[in-house]
């Protein structure tokens, strides 16, 4: 128990009263005479419920909720539970009230059962929502770190399909990641584009080995194989409801910005712009990692053909991240 109660109002003989009730049921109380003294008060006290009056001279109950509120977001605090008192039968007053995020009404004047009750039913409801929304990010976290997992383990079966390119989706991730990072993109969307990264070549799974692993030229019957991929990927993405965005990546990261590309021969802003940007994180990978016919191409050839490709392949904004990207890489690290 031991809860910190606040009590404002500027009627004596009603802190008197709450004091002596709220003490002997358990709780620490802190009266204080105005809205004025409890932010004072609250920007340097924990507390974990507040009963304010709403008729106050200088500023009324509603004026100092909205301050509590206003302080508290700047602050990224908390909202504290309140709780009014008054003594009207106003339901104008108890709407505008609710507005403000006030959580319930006690009329004055009050009984010491009807306070003690009020008062500890709203602390222990407040603590079972903190302890569910816990209980709740804990295993979000957890189903997070799992999914993590799992789509690590699925980037990693389609990479093993391809004999030259492992850790392909991986590197992919992160690349278009770091790209969204310098273009502005939220931690959020970071993760997003990174996940999107993960599995942009899922469709892989339905090509045949043979093909995907062909030393020489593919003939045109292998060629349109190798292009049915982003519509399969995006067609076994589709069906994680959860993460309807992870189909973007997967279906469009072929599209050129000329529309030269495939499946669906986008062009411009019409391509999703995180496909536009895992577009130019796949292309800078495929040039720097080994193949069976040719080694990782040298950095100054892969900075040209980035160059080559922008407002043709690439959009050129994300060409040119990728571009900083590569000057900034002065020992070539960033490769296979």
């Amino acid at each position: 128990m031991n809860e910190r109660v606040v009590v404002v109002d500027d009627d004596a003989i009603i802190l008197k009263h709450a004091n002596m009730i709220l003490t002997e049921a358990g709780f620490r109380v802190t009266c204080l005479k105005s809205g004025r003294l409890l932010l004072d008060y609250i920007t340097v006290n924990p507390t974990d419920i507040l009963l304010l009056d709403i008729r106050m001279p200088e500023m009324d109950g509603f004026e100092t909720i909205r301050a509590l509120r206003e302080w508290e977001s700047d602050n990224k605090r908390e909202p504290v539970p309140v709780i009014f008192l008054t003594a009207n039968e106003d339901s104008d007053s108890e709407a505008r009230g609710l507005s403000l995020g006030a959580l319930d009404f006690i009329r004055k004047p009050f009984s010491s059962e009807a306070l003690k009750i009020r008062v500890r039913n709203l602390i222990d409801l407040i603590s079972l929502q903190r302890d569910l929304h816990k209980e709740v990010t804990k295993k979000t976290a957890e189903l997070e770190s799992l999914s993590l997992h799992v789509v690590h383990t699925l980037a990693k079966t389609i990479d093993a399909k391809d004999a030259y390119t492992n850790g392909h989706s991986e590197r992919v991730a992160e690349y278009s990641k770091e790209i969204a990072r310098r273009y502005g993109y939220s931690e959020e969307r970071q993760e997003e584009i990174y996940m999107m990264g993960l599995l942009h070549d899922v469709g892989k799974i339905g090509v045949p080995d043979t093909v995907i692993n062909k030393p020489g030229k593919l003939t045109d019957e292998e060629y349109e194989m190798i292009k049915i991929h982003p519509v399969k990927g995006a067609e076994i993405l589709a069906t994680i409801s959860e993460m309807p965005a992870l189909v973007t990546g997967a279906r469009w990261h072929h599209e050129r910005y000329d529309g030269k590309g495939y499946p669906d021969g986008l062009s411009g802003e019409d391509i999703p712009e995180e496909a536009r940007i895992i577009a130019v994180a796949d292309a800078y990978d495929a040039m720097t990692s080994h193949r069976s016919y040719r080694d990782i191409i040298p950095q100054d050839h892969v900075r040209s053909e980035i160059e080559k490709g922008m407002k043709t392949q690439f959009d050129d904004k994300f060409a040119r991240i990728m571009l900083d990207m590569i000057a900034e890489d002065t020992e070539y690290t960033m490769h296979e």
